[in-house]
C-alpha cells in the first residue's frame, strides 16, 4: 500500500473536501466489503487499501503529512512513521531543508475549489389515512443558500478571491532567525488569509463574503402511500448550497405516522378489533367492519368463538413499492352486558335453565368511535 495514491484509491481530486472524501469512502466500503464479496480475494484487498487511504485523508494532521511528506504509514491505528527518505517526497534533501532551515523551494497551496453544501434532514408527521391514501405536504427549513450577489464566491459583484499577498498563496509565512547555532525557520499559518492563499479584496455585501446567505424555505413533498415511520424521502439540490460554486446538497424527509385511534399497524397488514353480539357468534352473521377505505362487509360463521381472527385480503396499506396491499386482520370480541333491564333479566334465567347465555345487542359506543375517528356523521 506504500506505493498507492491515496487519493487515487477513493477516486477524489486532491482538493477534496472532508464530506466529498467521507462519501467516496462510503460508496467503495459498500462496494467492495467482504460480506458484499464473499471469497473474492482482491476485493477484500481493495477493502484494506480503502480503509487505509480514508484512515489518512479523514484527518487533517495525518493528511497534511502526507500532502507535505507523499506517504504516511501506520494509519491503521499505529504511529505514523514514513517509508524509504523519512516518508518525504521526490527530492527529500530539498524537502529536509525546506522543513528545518526554509531553504526549499516554497510550495504554493492550490486555490480551494468548489465545495458541495451539507444535507439537511426534517421531521414530518402524518395521520395513518394520509399514509395509507398517499398526501402532498409543505415543510419549512432554514438553510444557507449560494448568495444571488456575489454567485457564492465572496466578492462583491461576483468578485473571486485573489492570492494572498503576505503569503504569496503558500497559506504559511516564515519567520527566519539567525542565532549562534546557525539559522532557524519557523512556519507559521497565514494571518491574513487563514491559510487559505486567498483573500477577497471587497466583500460582497450582502454576505459578508461568506458565499452564503439564511433562507426559510417552504418546499412540497409528495408522500407516496404505503409509508411508515422511519422512511425516509430525499429531495434532491435541496440542502445547504454549496462554496465557490458547489453543488447544494440534499433534504432528507423522515416520515413519522401518528398512532390511530382504531386501528395498529404491523408493516403492511391493519389490526383492528370488533366487539359482537352473542347471537351473532352464535348463529352466524354478517357484519360491518371498518377500514380505511370505508365500511366493510365480513361473515361471521355459526359458532364463533370471542377472540377469532379474520382477515380481510386487500384491505390493509399499500406496499410502498408498489407490490399490492396488506390485509385488515379483524378480531372479533363477544360483548358482555352491563346492566339489563327485567325483561331480558328473565329471558336470562330461561336460558340459564336451559345452559346456554344471554346475547346483549345493545352497545353502539365501537361504532360511534369509528364514525368519528374515520370522518364520517352521526
Amino acid at each position: 500500500m506504500a506505493d498507492s495514491d491515496y487519493y487515487e484509491v477513493l477516486g477524489v481530486p486532491r482538493d477534496a473536501s472532508e464530506e466529498e472524501i467521507k462519501k467516496a469512502y462510503r460508496n467503495l466500503a459498500r462496494k467492495y466489503h467482504p460480506d458484499a464479496n464473499p471469497g473474492d480475494p482482491q476485493a477484500e484487498e481493495r477493502f484494506k487499501k480503502i480503509n487505509e487511504a480514508y484512515e489518512v485523508l479523514r484527518d487533517p494532521e495525518k493528511r497534511a503529512r502526507y500532502d507535505q511528506f507523499g506517504r504516511v504509514q501506520g494509519s491503521q491505528g499505529g504511529s505514523a512513521g514514513y517509508g524509504d527518505f523519512g516518508g518525504f517526497g521526490p527530492n527529500p534533501f530539498e524537502d529536509i531543508f525546506d522543513m528545518f532551515f526554509g531553504m526549499g523551494t516554497p510550495r504554493s497551496r492550490r486555490a480551494p475549489g468548489p465545495e458541495p453544501g451539507a444535507d439537511l434532514q426534517v421531521v414530518l408527521e402524518i395521520s395513518l389515512e394520509e399514509a395509507a391514501h398517499g398526501v402532498a405536504k409543505v415543510v419549512e427549513v432554514t438553510r444557507a443558500e449560494t448568495c444571488p450577489a456575489c454567485g457564492g464566491f465572496g466578492g462583491e459583484g461576483g468578485a473571486k478571491p485573489t492570492t494572498c499577498p503576505v503569503c504569496g498563496g503558500r497559506g504559511q509565512v516564515q519567520h527566519v532567525q539567525q542565532t549562534a547555532l546557525g539559522r532557524f525557520v519557523t512556519v507559521h499559518t497565514c494571518e491574513r488569509c487563514g491559510g487559505t492563499g486567498q483573500v477577497i479584496s471587497q466583500p460582497c455585501h450582502r454576505c459578508q463574503g461568506t458565499g452564503r446567505v439564511k433562507v426559510r424555505r417552504q418546499l412540497e413533498v409528495q408522500v407516496p402511500p404505503g409509508v411508515d415511520t422511519g422512511h425516509k424521502l430525499r429531495l434532491s439540490g435541496e440542502g445547504e448550497g454549496g462554496r465557490r460554486g458547489g453543488p447544494a446538497g440534499d433534504l432528507y424527509v423522515t416520515i413519522r405516522v401518528r398512532e390511530h385511534e382504531i386501528f395498529r399497524r404491523d408493516h403492511n397488514d391493519l389490526l383492528v378489533t370488533v366487539p359482537v353480539g352473542f347471537a351473532q357468534v352464535a348463529l352466524g352473521a354478517t357484519i360491518e367492519v371498518p377500514s380505511l377505505d370505508g365500511p366493510a362487509k365480513l361473515h361471521i360463521p355459526a359458532g364463533t368463538q370471542s377472540g377469532s381472527v379474520f382477515r380481510l385480503r386487500g384491505k390493509g396499506m399499500p406496499d410502498v413499492r408498489g407490490y399490492g396491499r396488506g390485509d385488515l386482520v379483524v378480531t372479533v370480541q363477544v360483548r358482555t352486558p352491563t346492566t339489563l333491564t327485567e325483561r331480558q333479566k328473565a329471558i336470562l334465567q330461561e336460558w340459564a335453565a336451559l345452559e346456554s347465555e344471554h346475547v346483549d345487542a345493545g352497545e353502539r359506543g365501537f361504532f360511534q368511535r369509528v364514525r368519528e375517528a374515520l370522518g364520517g356523521k352521526e
